[in-house]
């Protein structure tokens, strides 16, 4: 689950972590009242859930409390495109108000985990204000990495070593050290998959502040996290996965035609490839679980179909868990109460499966059976072609 910078940065105080003054605004007289209360040079930045929103216009300095109101008010109900967003855009509903900072230096400092070492690691640059995919793929050395023993968190010399890897030195040294211990406290007793602050500044007096703040959570940890739950903003979220969300279906919406319902996360990603070697596109990643009943097949229908750029699915379950027969008529029973136009393609491998193609190919519903993994998708692929 993402929040936004705003939610970021309220929840990376209560741990210690040093960020700006600042406060959110829904409109331009707030963010006035605002920049008023701060004084000074402040930042208009706008909450969407995206990166690049720098170069997209979406923040902007204002030297005092009249020209902080004329920028929210463009800034406010914009479509705000960025490279993360896509051509589409976000339209901004908030912006959070800053103060000005006397900035020295850029950094760059996250925290991620690494499944290949099963420990979280810390990453990082003195390229801050870059996207650090971008660093990893043209100057890659410039990434510090110290990967964190989960058995003891991170140590005192790992911090030190990073600091002074960034070229700090005097005070900034202590106060990073601190940045550093409380940013992974903060990672660890939130349950988070990724913590970004980027970029990580250092001012003219030697304080080591977050200028952003980038925080996701793992969603499968939420439910001890009553009150993080509550910071989603489902306006951020596209409305599919939201209603799919509704009903424990772990959907993603793509950019194909070719609607995809499977079950296990594995297969969805078999299944999304081989429909692109048969020369077509997934729709959307759709893993229904393990049970496949008729009401999980008749939900993923109904926000598969939801869908207007899919013009076939391809239903591609294995019956290890449940049978072939049991999914089959499941699917026949939701594929009756469902007015589908467009061609469905079902191919069922395990438990009963042959019993499971009968069923399908005598049933009233005019489906296309594919007895293998590449006779599915070829079909489907030429139906959709057609």
């Amino acid at each position: 689950m993402k929040i936004h910078e705003y939610q970021a940065k309220e929840l990376l105080k209560t741990f210690g972590v040093p960020v700006p003054r600042g406060f959110v605004a829904e409109n331009a007289t707030d963010a006035r009242k605002i920049a008023e209360e701060l004084g000074g040079t402040v930042v208009v930045k706008a909450q969407i859930h995206a990166g690049g929103r720098g170069k997209g216009g979406g923040v902007k300095l204002a030297k005092g409390a009249d020209e902080a109101e004329k920028l929210a008010s463009e800034i406010v109900g914009m479509n705000l495109v960025t490279h993360q967003t896509g051509p589409q855009g976000r339209e901004v509903r908030k912006v959070l108000v800053e103060e000005g900072l006397d900035i020295a230096r850029e950094l760059y400092l996250g925290i991620v985990l690494d499944r290949s070492r099963s420990e979280l690691v810390f990453m990082a640059s003195t390229e801050g204000g870059v996207e650090i995919e971008k660093v990893a793929a043209e100057t890659p050395e410039r990434i510090l990495k110290e990967h964190i023993d989960p058995a003891v968190g991170l140590q005192g010399f790992q911090a030190r070593k990073l600091a002074f890897g960034l070229g700090l030195e005097g005070a900034q040294v202590k106060n990073a050290l601190k940045f550093f211990s409380a940013l992974y406290k903060a990672f660890v007793s939130s349950d988070c998959s990724l913590a970004e602050i980027n970029p990580l500044v250092v001012t003219k007096d030697g304080n080591v502040l977050a200028l952003d703040a980038k925080i996701t959570f793992d969603d499968n940890a939420l439910f001890r996290h009553k009150e993080l739950s509550e910071l989603r903003d489902l306006s951020e979220e596209d409305p599919l996965e939201v209603e799919a969300s509704k009903y424990d279906l772990n959907y993603i919406k793509l950019d194909g035609e070719v609607g995809c319902m499977v079950n296990g996360a594995g297969l969805a990603m078999a299944t999304m490839d081989m429909v692109h070697l048969a020369g077509s596109e997934p729709a959307n990643f759709l893993d229904v679980g393990g049970g496949a009943s008729a009401e999980t097949v008749k939900n993923g229908f109904n926000i598969i179909l939801s869908d207007e750029n899919v013009k076939g699915i391809l239903i591609n379950i294995f019956g290890g868990i449940v049978r072939c027969d049991r999914v089959a008529r499941g699917v026949i029973e939701a594929a009756s109460q469902i007015d589908i136009k467009v061609p469905v393609v079902v191919r069922l491998e395990g438990t009963n499966a042959e019993e499971a193609a009968t069923l399908l190919e005598q049933s009233d519903i005019s489906f296309e059976v594919g007895r293998t993994f590449h006779e599915a998708a070829t079909k489907v692929a030429a139906a959709v072609g057609k």
